[in-house]
């Protein structure tokens, strides 16, 4: 059976699909979105946003040691519920999900809750086997989590389990370094678990500044996570009472989870792609050029499931893109010169521009550096630091990046970025009224290069 024409069929109902189908859909063209799993994607069903959820969840257990020193006296010991935060996690997540889908029928999209493949350029098969006949074909399919190469593997717990385990791990083993391994070490360790964290390499956040990844593991370390760098895991034994992981060396840790978060993958395993002419790269990612467009004039992809960086909002500026591009006849890149992101690690990190190793392969450099303990933890007598940081080209005083670890990075990170990617001096900043008191004023306040 093959129904009638549409102009756009959405493969994929993550954040870069929706924001693309609803965006084309305005424009009066007929749009139909299939998504085999929940409209919202990773990031809102299974990732950024229950993770933040969970984030804030794991910062009480300090707050109420903290309140102590402000002059709190907690009348018993606050004792932590895991089935309830799974349960107010998931009325949340339920209630986001209506308002994408709300916010698709609104705009006179038609979603389709099966899985869909590529039958050929033109054409959408879904499960139940009926056909889409389109003009485009839009992948937006994101990507997966991986597994560890190891045996045992299977054993492992990946991102999509771990919001949602019917017992609370009370010993748990994170395997990897990136954003996922990182924040969920900090979520779990925050949730009264003992967390460890292994990586193969030696240092935390590979890709991000170098001071970043060195403050954040003294931080972590300080806060009770067990690191394990330059860990080569070898094996993974399921035992009567959990599991055992075997490294490298001989050393053996017994823990009741394990949860890989070494890496995503994209999602294009089955979907008919190589079969219509899509090339994939040698990660399976679709082969796009700068507007998104495959070799085949009628497919275009966004999102993970092209690789390069997997930021929810990257997506999403994809899928706009793809959208004015196609519908609106604009055509329109997406600019990454200064690409602001945060890690929700414990502390937390923000971070744009250039690293300083990557500034100094240009050419000569200055760094700005300030490393102390915001206000906020003085009466709570906890020794945690922040620390900032600024790169600035030494011949014209731009600043290339800032990379900030601590208390509310996240937040000020933001801001700060319009001024990077405005194209901001070291002047520009030295000019601003420092607000006070604050650690935010401590970006305006450095005077000399370290």
């Amino acid at each position: 059976m093959t129904q009638s024409p549409y102009d756009l069929v959405v493969i994929g109902g993550g954040s870069g699909g929706v924001r693309a189908a609803r965006m084309a859909a305005q424009t009066g063209a007929k749009v139909a979105l299939a998504e085999e799993s929940r409209v919202g994607g990773t990031c809102v069903i299974r990732g950024c946003v229950p993770k933040k959820l969970y984030v804030y969840a794991s910062g009480f257990s300090e707050s109420f040691h903290d309140a102590e020193g402000f002059g709190w006296s907690l009348p018993a010991a606050p004792v932590f519920d895991w089935g309830k935060l799974v349960a107010a996690k998931n009325r949340e997540i339920d209630r986001l999900e209506g308002i994408y889908g709300a916010n698709l029928k609104a705009a006179g999209v038609e979603t389709i809750p099966q899985r869909a493949t590529v039958a050929d350029p033109h054409r959408v098969r879904l499960a139940d086997g009926s056909l889409l006949e389109t003009r485009h074909i839009l992948i937006a399919t994101g990507a997966r989590p991986s597994l560890p190469p190891v045996p045992g593997a299977e054993h492992c717990l990946i991102s999509d389990d771990v919001f949602d385990l019917s017992e609370f791990p009370k010993r748990l083993l994170i395997l990897g370094a990136g954003y996922i391994a990182v924040e969920f070490a900090g979520v779990f360790n925050g949730l009264g678990a003992e967390v460890a964290l292994a990586h193969r390499g030696p240092n935390l956040l590979r890709t991000f500044d170098s001071d970043l990844q060195t403050h954040l593991a003294e931080e972590m370390t300080k806060k009770g996570v067990d690191l394990r760098l330059n860990a080569a895991l070898e094996r993974i034994e399921k035992t009567s009472s959990g599991l055992r992981a075997h490294f490298a060396g001989g050393e053996v840790l017994e823990v009741d989870a394990i949860l890989a978060a070494i890496g995503r993958a994209p999602n294009t395993a089955g979907l008919g792609l190589e079969a219509a002419g899509v090339e994939l790269n040698a990660k399976g990612a679709v082969q796009t050029d700068e507007y998104f467009q495959t070799r085949i004039p009628s497919i275009f992809a966004v999102g993970d499931v092209i690789g390069g960086v997997a930021l929810t909002p990257l997506a999403i500026r994809q899928g706009a893109a793809f959208a004015r591009t196609v519908f609106e006849g604009v055509r329109t890149k997406v600019e990454l010169s200064a690409l602001p992101t945060a890690v929700f690690s414990q502390p937390e990190i923000g971070t744009v521009g250039l690293t300083e190793a990557q500034a100094r392969a240009l050419g000569e450099t200055e760094i700005y550096r300030a490393k102390f303990r915001a206000m906020f933890h003085t009466l709570g007598g906890r020794d945690e630091r922040t620390l900032m940081k600024l790169v600035v080209s030494k011949s014209d005083q731009k600043v290339l990046g800032a990379h900030l670890c601590g208390h509310g990075a996240a937040e000020m990170i933001q801001t700060l970025a319009v001024a990077v990617g405005m194209g901001a001096r070291k002047e520009d900043l030295d000019r601003v009224l420092a607000v006070h008191p604050s650690s935010a004023e401590e970006l305006v306040l450095m005077s000399k290069p370290v």
